[in-house]
C-alpha cells in the first residue's frame, strides 16, 4: 500500500494554491492521468516526477515527502548520547550533536529544542574546559606555579576530572530523561542558540 499522506499532501498543496489537476499537470509537465494517479494514491512520484511536482507547487521534494513531523525517540536518544564524543576530544561533544541536529531538526518532533539544549551545554562546557587549561598554563608560565609537584598535578587534574565526570553524568541523565519522554535539562548553558 502506498503512503496515503503523500497523496493527501499533493492534493492539499494543489488546493491551497487554487490549482486544478489540469493546471498542475500543465505546470509540472506531467500527464493529467499521472497527477490523478498520484492524488488517488495509486502511485508515488519519484525522481524527476517528484522534482517537477515540487517546482510546480513552489516547494521542495522533501516538503512533499516529509510533510509531517515524525516522532523518533531513538534518534533523540542517539543525538543526546552523541555528545559523549567529548571524551575523545572536547570539540567532538559539539560537532556530533550538531550533525544530528542539522540533519533532523525540522523533521523529528523535539529534535530542534533538544539539539539546541545539547549544543548550548556542550559549547559552555568546552569554553570552561579551555578556559581552565588556559589559566593553568598561564599560571605555570607566569611563575605563579613555580614548581610542578605531584600535589600540584593533583590539583591540576582533579578539576578536569570533575568537569569530565559532570559532562558525562549530565549526558547519561538526559538520555534517560529523553527515553522516558521527559524534557531534557542541560545545565549550565549559555543561550547561544535560541
Amino acid at each position: 500500500m502506498k503512503d496515503e499522506s503523500l497523496a493527501t499532501r499533493v492534493k492539499e498543496m494543489r488546493s491551497q494554491q487554487g490549482m486544478t489537476q489540469e493546471e498542475l499537470a500543465e505546470k509540472s509537465g506531467l500527464s493529467l492521468r499521472t497527477v490523478q494517479r498520484i492524488e488517488n494514491n495509486e502511485t508515488e512520484p519519484r525522481g524527476d516526477s517528484l522534482k517537477r511536482l515540487a517546482i510546480a507547487l513552489n516547494t521542495t521534494p522533501d516538503d512533499i515527502i516529509d510533510w509531517k513531523i515524525q516522532e523518533d525517540k531513538g534518534y533523540l536518544i542517539l543525538m543526546t548520547v552523541s555528545a559523549v564524543g567529548f571524551l575523545f576530544f572536547p570539540i567532538l561533544g559539539i560537532i556530533l550533536p550538531l550533525i544530528f541536529w542539522v540533519l533532523k531538526k525540522d523533521k523529528i518532533k523535539h529534535a530542534n529544542e533538544l539539539g539546541k539544549s545539547i549544543l548550548n551545554f556542550e559549547i559552555t562546557w568546552t569554553l570552561l574546559f579551555f578556559l581552565y587549561i588556559f589559566l593553568t598554563v598561564s599560571a605555570i608560565f607566569s611563575g605563579i606555579l613555580q614548581r610542578i609537584s605531584p600535589i600540584t598535578m593533583l590539583f591540576f587534574y582533579m578539576p578536569l576530572g570533575l568537569l569530565y565526570l559532570y559532562n558525562l553524568v549530565i549526558i547519561v541523565v538526559n538520555a534517560i530523561r529523553v527515553s522516558q519522554s521527559k524534557k531534557a535539562k542541560f545545565i549550565p548553558a549559555f543561550k547561544m542558540l535560541k
